[in-house]
């Protein structure tokens, strides 16, 4: 097999840590060029090992690429394939990292030619660190990757992707796009937005402040951990997905004003029926989480 070429497009977290893993499983038979948003990231990735070369010319990153990996925050992807479409070649296949397919696909789709493919894909994985430091080669390992059911990408060109990208070892599933952003939300969007409400709410504890912060413990600091993670990119994914979002967090509104309710009637049975049902699905979910996956 010939040498692959791969570009990055955001060579941080994500990014990095794919070039990161792809260089330790397949060394020298695959090419990585990045693009970074700094001169300091771009040198970072280098010395790191996620990316063979990284430059600011866009010609240089992407004109000799099989397959473009973009992962920018949300709003910056659609730019980007507009900046870098006339440097490709035909026949390059565009993946994404993106938390919210529906606005991506819809917008791609009416600016890419026939002969450039476009494969949505969301690996669900991430830290609350960013920025190509933070990159490991097995971040990926383990976790969910969905990969957006789209009829007219030819399977061959769908297992030119996969080829490369199963050496994450990550868990492939496919969906279609409205269930992945009905899904995204509830799985990972919302919880970003409790998580932040959270150390909103302790912020607004007024003259009890410095006595909670004595207090915090790891509860607090497990629950708010993704609260640290990138702003930029947070509100990208909710000006992409608000509809399954809005819907999402007026439902967790409800929920929560049922247990105001039963709160405030001191009502135990209500509270102890609230916390059994949601540790015994909770207990459930993660052990049958891992039986739902395509690992090949």
């Amino acid at each position: 097999m010939s040498r692959i070429n791969l570009a990055v497009i955001g060579v941080g977290l994500i990014g990095g840590s794919l070039g990161l893993c792809l260089k330790n499983k397949l060394g020298d038979a695959i090419h990585i060029t990045g693009l970074c948003r700094t001169e300091e990231s771009m040198r970072r990735a280098v010395e790191m090992g996620a990316v063979d070369e990284a430059t600011a010319d866009i010609a240089a990153v992407v004109g000799d690429a099989d397959i473009v990996f973009l992962s920018p925050p949300v709003l910056q992807i659609v730019p980007m394939v507009e900046r870098i479409l006339p440097f490709l070649k035909p026949g390059t296949i565009l993946t994404d990292a993106g938390s919210t397919k529906g606005f991506l696909c819809e917008a791609l789709k009416k600016i890419l030619p026939p002969s450039i493919y476009y494969i949505a894909g969301h690996p669900m994985t991430g830290r609350e660190k960013s920025g190509v430091t933070a990159a490991t080669k097995d971040l990926f390992r383990g976790k969910a990757y969905v990969i957006i059911e789209d009829p007219s990408v030819p399977p061959e060109v769908m297992e030119r992707l996969m080829h490369i990208l199963r050496y994450t070892e990550a868990n492939f599933t496919t969906l279609d796009l409205a269930r992945h952003d009905r899904c995204a939300a509830v799985i990972s969007h919302v919880p970003h937005l409790a998580a932040a409400a959270l150390v909103t709410l302790l912020n607004r504890s007024g003259d009890d402040l410095d006595s909670c912060l004595k207090l915090i413990g790891g509860g607090f600091k497990d629950t708010t951990r993704i609260a640290s993670s990138n702003a930029d990119m947070w509100a990208d994914i909710c000006m992409t997905n608000r509809k399954p979002i809005v819907d999402a967090l007026h439902e967790m509104q409800a929920i929560l004003g049922t247990v105001a309710d039963a709160v405030e009637r001191g009502d135990r049975a209500a509270i102890y029926d609230y916390f059994t049902a949601s540790k015994q699905r909770r207990d459930s979910i993660l052990h049958d989480a891992g039986q739902k996956f395509d690992t090949n």
